[in-house]
């Protein structure tokens, strides 16, 4: 792989005499791993566990297996798994994601909550946006909202807010070259810096929505020190309530550059690939008080009837929740959110399904997000049948049922809701997302 010189220059500095080994590594293969979903009521465990990280593997997994669409692993490379480790959030918190998409850090921060608290998952570009969305509804988690904002305009709805922020911003994206080699004709000299600007930006919006006493998480995919150590001095420097926390060095990490609380992932050292993260504790003991306006629920009393019908029938589980509906598209929010009518929204909460003439039909998310014990009744599909049932077929059943809408799981994890007509389950499998 082929570097400006002056990043070789750069590097050789930093890194003494360790710069040979590290450059060695971009000839190397780029190291795939995957995670587990904790929220799904069947778990697998695998032969190739990563020491001192849950739910954690190395190794690729296929977009077209059932682990992967029923959402029970999700393809994330080691060093990237470490921001949400790191910020390991506890039960019931309210958690902000500020710059998502993908989703790998979102659904790593959803295990932690295990569908308690909420969490605020945001993506400022619209197309990576709808990514996001996809893969959270795969994975799902019933206590996250999806944002298509501004950290400006996030910053005027949540004022004080969080109890933590975690931002993996955007960066010069060095730790990624092994991964994508055309990334390098981004880089120049100047460019780290240009990019610490826009993250100083992205970190004052972040200051006004932490709650006190709560804590951001800062990472990036490169190793400037312009973007990393650099921008948590400053960070310190504009409020001195923050206090910085050591970071436990685990599986190859290192220490900072002059900065030992603070973590550095290598690939000669740590097995993955590049990153940066460092976290901040707000020192305040004092509560704000801020009066949000509540998100409120907007259904007719004819919605909420047809919605209620079908809660008693079919699911017997509690989905607590403030619910909203879009046009025909019913939703459930996290309580305790403020009024977010100000704010895109690219996903309002859990998608619960769609109002018809006189009747409910449930959602793909739905079925996902639900387990084969909190509902009524399970059909339970084979993986001929998975495949079938994937590529928009109707599936054929040994036996006959009511005609109704029915649970479809595949090895123990739901796959959606399905209308049966006597031994044929119909295809709701979304058309966005069929394959053969």
């Amino acid at each position: 792989m082929k570097f400006p010189d002056t990043f070789i220059k750069k590097y050789q500095q930093l890194l003494g005499d360790e710069a040979e080994a590290f450059f060695k590594t971009f000839d190397q293969e780029a190291i795939s791993a995957f995670r587990i979903n904790p929220l799904k009521a069947n778990i697998k465990k695998f032969d190739t566990p990563i020491n001192n990280m849950p739910w954690s593997y190395y190794g690729k997994v296929s977009g077209k297996s059932s682990d992967h669409v029923t959402g029970l692993v999700y393809s994330q490379e080691p060093a990237a798994q470490m921001v949400a480790q790191v910020a390991s959030p506890k039960k019931g918190m309210k958690v902000l994601d500020l710059a998502a998409a993908p989703g790998g850090k979102t659904t790593h921060l959803l295990s932690y909550l295990d569908n308690t608290g909420i969490l605020v998952s945001n993506e400022i570009n619209h197309k990576r946006s709808k990514i996001l969305v996809e893969n959270v509804e795969r994975f799902g988690a019933r206590n996250v909202v999806i944002t298509n904002e501004s950290a400006t305009r996030l910053a005027k709805v949540f004022p004080n807010y969080f109890d933590l922020i975690v931002l993996d911003a955007p960066c010069s994206g060095e730790g990624m070259f092994r991964k994508d080699p055309a990334a390098i004709q981004y880089w120049n000299e100047d460019y780290p810096s240009q990019c610490a600007k826009v993250q100083q930006e992205i970190l004052r919006d972040a200051l006004d929505m932490l709650a006190p006493g709560g804590s951001i998480v800062y990472s990036t995919c490169t190793w400037s020190p312009e973007e990393n150590e650099d921008i948590v001095r400053w960070l310190m420097e504009i409020d001195y309530n923050l206090s910085l926390e050591m970071i436990p060095k685990e599986n190859g990490m290192v220490s900072g550059i002059d900065m030992p609380e603070v973590a550095r992932m290598y690939p000669h050292r740590f097995k993955g690939e590049g990153q940066f993260v460092a976290k901040l504790r707000d020192t305040q003991t004092h509560q704000t008080s801020s009066k949000l306006k509540s998100a409120r629920t907007n259904l007719t009393r004819e919605q909420v009837q047809l919605w209620e019908e079908f809660y008693r029938r079919k699911v017997n589980t509690d989905l607590s929740g403030v619910l909203q509906v879009f046009g025909e598209q019913l939703y459930l929010l996290p309580n305790h959110l403020p009024d977010l009518s100000q704010l895109k929204i690219a996903r309002n909460g859990l998608h619960l399904g769609t109002f018809k003439k006189k009747r409910f039909e449930p959602s793909f998310a739905l079925g996902l997000a639900l387990h084969p014990d909190e509902v009524d009744q399970v059909i339970e599909m084979t993986q001929e049948d998975f495949k079938k049932y994937v590529s928009g077929q109707t599936v054929s059943l040994p036996k006959s049922y009511a005609n109704d809408w029915y649970y479809i799981a595949i090895e123990g994890n739901g796959i959606g809701f399905a209308k049966v007509v006597d031994k044929t389950l119909k295809n709701a499998f979304p058309k966005g997302l069929r394959f053969s």
